[in-house]
């Protein structure tokens, strides 16, 4: 029955490949312990040749990295009480300039810290950190929503300060092998250049297996907001820890913290759904509660806790350009999914 309810999901994605809206995806959904379901569309080009997208293709997942690598390891830090949310950031960052900004108010984008940099050239030097810390604040800490890819920046230099590891190496040892994420992980080697799905032009040919993200590639290609390469199916496994009843990686009491009190539609690193005017990617069809994220890239990931529904959609839509449709697409495809296996 389920099966047969994602017909209409199949066409429609298969028509935005066709009419060039996406060069193509990967879908998994899976419903509690009654359903699962995956998908592969379309194609890319890697610069030499058209690469076939399948399930098991390898997505540069983009500000996902929040909400999968540097979201669970600050959490796994308090848990073993290595830090509170509630220090300052100032603690750890004796550098920054604003005394009264907590960790709390970087998960949750409240720290009032602008949304982002200057872009420059990907290939241009920059000391990122640096940039970020000589930052002046927009808003008043605390007061209002600016989803800020410098916060998230600065969480993933605290982790490395606590735990004089990189960011890949911690989260790839504490979060990823024991969740059984085989194929997630930050610099993936030059081996599985023909897994990476491609994204956007460069030169006279794609970016491929580096880092989209001009800040995070100037990090080195690893950072708290971006740098995470990874499968659908993965990020399927991620999803499931958040529903799952016991504590073997973040205790239950702190996934309902992340998500049981959001702010202007932001809990601790996921957006929220919360009857907010502005309707996240999820879509108004879906029930308040519901919680996820997306990527620049093309990337998203929604969870409805009430159903267990898991939706991962990954794409490549940046290979088409920064102008490309994936924010209008989700919506239609997220409403989809939800009247076709749950109805109203």
């Amino acid at each position: 029955m389920f099966s047969k309810a994602m017909l209409p999901i199949e066409k429609q994605v298969q028509t935005w490949v066709e009419l060039g809206n996406i060069p193509g995806a990967v879908l998994e959904v899976s419903l509690g312990g009654q359903f699962a379901w995956h998908k592969s569309w379309g194609s890319y080009s890697d610069g030499r040749m058209q690469r076939p997208i399948t399930r098991s293709t390898i997505f540069d997942a983009a500000s996902l990295t929040k909400v999968t690598a540097t979201l669970p390891a600050i959490l796994l830090l308090a848990k073993c009480s290595q830090l509170s949310l509630d220090d300052k950031v100032q603690r750890y960052i004796p550098g920054f300039l604003h005394e009264q900004v907590t960790l709390r108010q970087l998960l949750q984008h409240t720290s009032g810290l602008p949304a982002d940099l200057p872009r420059i050239d990907r290939y241009e030097q920059r000391d990122v950190i640096q940039d970020i810390l000589q930052q002046e604040l927009v808003s008043t800490a605390g007061t209002q929503v600016l989803y800020s890819d410098l916060g998230f920046i600065l969480l993933g230099a605290i982790i490395e300060e606590l735990t004089q590891q990189t960011i890949s190496a911690f989260v790839e040892h504490e979060v990823f092998t024991p969740l059984g994420m085989r194929d997630s992980r930050f610099q993936p080697v030059a081996s599985l250049r023909e897994r990476i799905a491609a994204t956007e032009a460069d030169g006279d040919g794609f970016i491929v297996g580096a880092v989209h993200d001009e800040k995070c590639f100037q990090l080195g290609g690893a950072s708290g907001s971006a740098g995470l390469f990874t499968t659908a199916a993965d990020l399927v496994q991620y999803a499931k820890s958040w529903l799952t009843v016991d504590d073997t990686l973040l205790s239950r009491r702190q996934r309902q913290e992340c998500v049981a009190a959001p702010f202007q539609g932001r809990g601790l690193g996921w957006e929220v759904w919360q009857g907010q005017s502005v309707v996240p990617s999820c879509s108004a069809a879906w029930p308040i509660g519901s919680y996820g994220h997306t990527g620049f890239t093309g990337t998203s990931i929604w969870i409805e806790p009430r159903n267990e529904l898991i939706v991962v959609f990954m794409t490549n839509a940046i290979h088409y350009g920064r102008s490309n449709p994936i924010r209008q697409l989700r919506p239609l495809l997220h409403e989809a999914i939800y009247s076709s296996l749950i109805g109203d």
